[in-house]
């Protein structure tokens, strides 16, 4: 993969992930950096469950990223805690 696959890779994983899991988002190197650490959480998460991506190429592996991502994000979420807003 070149670098630019890798940063588009990370941004959309990344930028999907902060949606799903109700954020607005990290900015863009904070998304790309989510999605990019992301991929390699699912690449290990797939493996260790020994699933393979039912897509191929570009898709298949956006789609481990984004998996990787969420899980990242969660755990994220649980160590650092909710904030509440104070209205």
């Amino acid at each position: 993969m070149t670098l630019l696959t890798w940063l588009i890779v990370g941004l959309v994983a990344g930028l999907l992930a902060s949606f799903v899991m109700g954020g607005v988002g990290y900015g863009l190197i904070g998304d790309i950096i989510i999605g990019i650490i992301g991929a390699f959480v699912g690449g290990w998460l797939f493996s260790a469950l020994g699933v393979a991506s039912p897509l191929g190429g570009l898709a298949g592996t956006i789609l481990v990223a984004f998996i990787g991502a969420v899980v990242l994000l969660f755990v994220l979420r649980m160590i650092r805690g909710g904030r509440r807003r104070v209205v």
